[in-house]
């Protein structure tokens, strides 16, 4: 997932809060030629709720920030519960017009949709790096995977199963789709998430209103006005708003699932308020992923790449690697080479070539991790890279932007808070092992479940060590590795079903058993 492999192709400037947007004014009618679908172009200066495939404006706006410079982005809404009635009303409107519609023909149309994103490429990668921070090639990355979940989803399998089949009888295992969904999106990859969230529900013939994260409202709002272009009214639809609004939709009558990405602690409370309805719930939570790193390893092959999974997007993912445990007896030559492999990697805003860690994404996370880097020097942690404590009020206040120079702390004892939290940010520990059965121990030592791996030129080895972890994904010789057939989901306190392949799609669906009597 290295950012070098990534083709930026030409960019275009695009508009938060001035910027010039070079895809058309809005307003200006024309044709994308997105799969033949008659279409006006996009406009990236302004912003609004999507209800009913119509652009819908609030009284009350609010505004996020560039958090790599701090200064504000453009205005969005913020939805109210009568808002969100109009999208609800509108969602079960078409949702059986939608949910009749052949299965080729709504994969026809998620193949539009990506082609639709594909073609405004450069315009969402530049304002995705704008709200988000990330590098721009990252940027790209994460939209190159939004249009591969899409495409693949459009065209997966979702089978009857044949349970009995005799004389008598004949029982069916058959999927229906759930009615009106709700995907909650959070900040870290709002493109990805919302297009993992929008593929299954659609392709199952469910409608989905797409609820972007306070923090970065902007991509999210424009999938929704872009899709407006494809899918029929009602079936795609995105509210912006505040704290408020996310359980506004939770707790409605009327909605019937809700797809949630986000941090452990809201999970609980999305599935306490989505209960008194007892909807269907899936969420995707916090990880503390453990990578263990055994004495056979080629040192120097996996260094670049534990490097990426350690700190890509500024750490800022659940399945990023947040635990680094290595034999005793390459501890010291790993760590040195390790460190000075990060030391490597530039930090700044993201619009700036070669940049590969960019600012933390919003204030609230920025005390957080600030909170963790003071903790360095009161705990007595060694850092063997980095560990400076930025100037908060310069990066506040000062227009600075949320950076921290990426830190790596240097065997830390197993109960302190940098190897118990999930930092979310780039501080990583290194600890050291020599047991297994003790490293295994340790991995597992923690409330999380989301993924970890084990790194070894012995497979039986490692495919013995990975099997006793406890996590949703567990990789051998790679971490973070997803595509859209296979399913993702947390053990433990990081998540509640599973997302992507076909499980994926089966948790849009209710379960019908069809009983067939042959003869009367």
């Amino acid at each position: 997932m290295s950012p070098s492999a990534i083709s930026n192709g030409d960019s275009n400037d695009v508009s938060v809060n001035g910027h010039q947007a070079s895809n058309g004014i809005n307003g200006t009618n024309g044709t994308n030629g997105v799969n033949g679908h008659h279409t006006q172009k996009l406009e990236f200066k302004t912003f609004c709720n999507i209800i009913n495939n119509e652009r819908s404006c609030t009284s009350k706006t609010r505004h996020n920030i560039n958090p790599a410079t701090t200064e504000p982005n453009a205005e969005v809404p913020v939805s109210t519960r009568e808002d969100v009635d109009k999208a609800v009303v509108a969602a079960r409107a078409a949702f059986k017009p939608w949910a009749n519609t052949p299965v080729e023909q709504r994969g026809e149309k998620l193949r539009a949709f990506a082609d639709g994103i594909e073609s405004y490429k450069d315009d969402f990668a530049h304002l995705l790096t704008l709200e988000q921070g990330k590098p721009l090639a990252q940027s790209y990355q994460e939209i190159g995977m939004a249009t591969t979940w899409l495409r693949a989803f459009s065209v997966m399998k979702l089978p009857e199963d044949i349970i009995e089949d005799n004389e008598e009888r004949q029982v069916i295992n058959r999927f229906t789709p759930l009615g009106v969904a709700a995907g909650i999106v959070p900040w870290n990859y709002p493109i990805l998430l919302a297009a993992g969230k929008i593929a299954p529900a659609l392709y199952t013939g469910n409608t989905i209103i797409i609820k972007p994260s306070p923090y970065t409202p902007y991509c999210d709002l424009k999938l929704a006005e872009l899709g407006a272009q494809i899918f029929p009214p009602g079936v795609l639809q995105a509210l912006s708003g505040e704290e408020d609004l996310g359980p506004m939709l939770t707790e409605h009558p009327d909605i019937d699932k809700i797809a949630f990405t986000g941090s452990s602690a809201t999970g609980k409370k999305v599935m306490a308020s989505a209960a008194s309805t007892l909807k269907r719930v899936t969420l995707e939570l916090g990880g503390n992923d453990p990578a263990i790193i055994c004495d056979d390893v080629d040192i120097d092959a996996i260094i670049p790449k534990l490097t990426i999974l350690s700190f890509l997007c500024c750490a800022q993912i659940c399945m990023m690697i947040k635990r680094l445990y290595v034999h005793t007896s390459i501890y010291d030559r790993f760590l040195a080479a390790f460190t000075a492999h990060t030391a490597t990697l530039r930090v700044g805003p993201g619009i700036e070539p070669d940049t590969f860690i960019g600012p933390v994404q919003n204030s609230m996370q920025y005390a957080k991790v600030h909170d963790l880097y003071t903790q360095i020097d009161a705990q007595d942690w060694k850092p063997a890279l980095g560990g400076t404590v930025p100037d908060a009020d310069a990066a506040v206040k000062g227009g600075k932007g949320y950076f921290f120079e990426p830190t790596i702390i240097d065997n830390p004892p197993p109960d302190s808070r940098v190897v118990t939290e999930e930092p979310f940010g780039p501080i990583l520990p290194v600890l050291k092992w020599s047991d297994e059965d003790a490293v295994i121990a340790a991995a597992n030592n923690t409330k999380m479940g989301l993924g970890a791996s084990v790194w070894s030129n012995d497979l039986e080895r490692a495919t013995r060590m990975a099997k006793r972890l406890e996590a949703g994904s567990v990789w051998v010789n790679s971490h973070f590795d997803v595509a859209p057939g296979v399913p993702f989901g947390g053990h433990k306190w990081s998540g509640v079903g599973t997302e992507w392949g076909v499980a994926g799609l089966k948790a849009y669906c209710n379960s019908q058993s069809l009983w067939l009597k042959k003869k009367v």
